[in-house]
């Protein structure tokens, strides 16, 4: 072997030696940062905990009062013995506070107003929708058992309960914020949490139209429909603001009319006074005791309503909200679920006939195009923008088909703006709807200008 031939497998050789260190000193940096842990200060607020803890044990006292705990919690963080820099005491203390009175990490998303949902997806990934748009946070759970206490916290304060004999759960905070949470073994990323916020101030009319939901002649009508009786149904996709739409409908309602309000959990936020909210529950631990939305539509029948609203109907209980509207409580309104108002007629006679009623096709549609007078669609944009892209007024059959006119709609041709947003226009179609003589009759006014394209 010659001279160049031996230099060059030593070079060869040193090389391979030299992978090797640096692979090992990978993995060793590897295993240092995944035993690390994320919060410094994790080992020291389990102390503080775990110590505030035994001393409410000892005492035998419950402190129920905020301050009175957040002055414990604060002086155990200033307390030398825990040796925590005092650049870092008030986080300390704000994140032991929440874990102990609050619901942990997400208790200051919750606090936060221009976040409208709040979704957990296991220990380690905490999304939020901020202005339509989904974000995730850099905040996280230790685990998944604390995700678990926060869970168990939220659902434990109204009598609920989730294990996995019964992994699912809607509940509700204290505000009327509305809780879904699915544990495992449903879930195979680890506890899911889902809240959908529930604003502290309800968004008015003047809101819709300043954020560019609808115009004021739209608005105008749907007042008009609101007080001249017209049944209205909302649709919408999830989170497209349908829920919003209904509250402000809801306010057009005249003081002097009982309303009935029907809801899984309670969002219908009505300021007048006579206003009768009912909220259906699920079942006990013996799967009794659970009460409807159909159950409570039934005996709102007998509590001389004049108005119904119905948070959304999503299964048997549209047979007899349906029936209501056609038996003289006028001026009802719902949600549900649809991607256009065709969908909407479609979805109606499915849920129709969920509850186990063998009626014909013509027949359901029949009860469909006499009950319903206005279809509201309500959509969430790909730039997280909610715009109600059209009202369309039911109008009768024809033939077997349920008949539809659209009113007013928006339109945009899929190009965006220097910010992001969709450009994009309402109009009215011109046509004159055939309820406005009810509306007329219900001694409202109506001014022809609006359906002016």
């Amino acid at each position: 072997m010659g001279l160049l031939e031996r230099i060059d497998g030593q070079k060869k050789l040193q090389a391979q030696k030299e992978s090797v260190e640096i692979e090992k000193e990978e993995a060793a940096a590897k295993t240092v940062t995944e035993d690390m842990p994320e919060d410094p200060y994790l080992d020291v607020k389990r102390r503080i905990h775990t110590a505030i803890i035994d001393e409410m044990n000892k005492s035998g006292k419950v402190i129920s009062d905020r301050e009175a705990m957040y002055k414990i919690v604060d002086d155990k963080v200033n307390d030398d013995e825990f040796m925590i820099p005092r650049i870092d005491r008030v986080k300390v203390a704000i994140d032991l506070f929440n874990d102990i009175m609050g619901y942990g990490p997400i208790e200051e998303l919750i606090q936060n107003p221009n976040y409208s949902e709040i979704m957990v997806n296991g220990p380690d990934k905490i999304y939020v929708e901020d202005k339509g748009k989904l974000k995730l946070t850099d905040l996280k759970f230790r685990d998944e058992e604390h995700l678990m206490n926060i869970i168990n916290r939220i659902v434990s304060n109204i009598g609920r309960h989730v294990d996995e004999a019964s992994p699912m759960v809607d509940a509700r905070l204290a505000d009327g914020s509305r809780v879904n949470a699915i544990i495992p073994p449903l879930s195979l990323i680890g506890p899911v949490l889902t809240i959908r916020k529930f604003g502290k101030k309800p968004i008015t009319a003047q809101q819709l139209l300043k954020f560019g939901s609808l115009t004021p002649n739209m608005l105008h009508f749907l007042e008009a429909c609101v007080r001249g009786k017209l049944n209205i149904v909302v649709a919408g996709g999830t989170g497209s603001g349908k829920t919003t739409l209904l509250n402000v409908l809801s306010s057009y309602i005249p003081e002097d009319e009982r309303i009935v309000t029907i809801e899984d959990a309670a969002e219908v936020q009505l300021k007048q006074e006579h206003v009768i909210t009912l909220e259906a529950r699920p079942a006990n631990l013996e799967g009794k005791g659970a009460v409807t939305i159909r159950n409570l539509v039934k005996n709102a029948l007998r509590m001389r309503p004049d108005r119904i609203i119905v948070g959304e109907v999503r299964s048997e209980e549209t047979l007899d909200m349906l029936q209501a509207m056609n038996t003289g409580h006028d001026g009802s309104l719902t949600t549900t679920h649809a991607n256009s108002p065709r969908d909407t007629v479609a979805r109606l006679e499915t849920m129709v006939l969920m509850s186990g009623m063998e009626l014909p096709l013509k027949a359901i549609r029949d009860q469909i195009s006499s009950a319903i007078d206005i279809i509201v669609q309500q959509s969430r944009l790909r730039d997280g923008t909610r715009k109600i892209t059209s009202i369309t007024e039911v109008v009768g059959m024809e033939g077997d088909i349920v008949s539809m006119q659209d009113i007013f709609v928006y339109e945009t041709d899929g190009t965006v703006d220097t910010s992001g947003k969709f450009v994009g226009k309402f109009h009215a179609t011109g046509v004159r709807p055939n309820c406005l003589e009810k509306i007329r009759g219900n001694g409202v006014a109506v001014n022809n200008e609006w359906f002016a394209d």
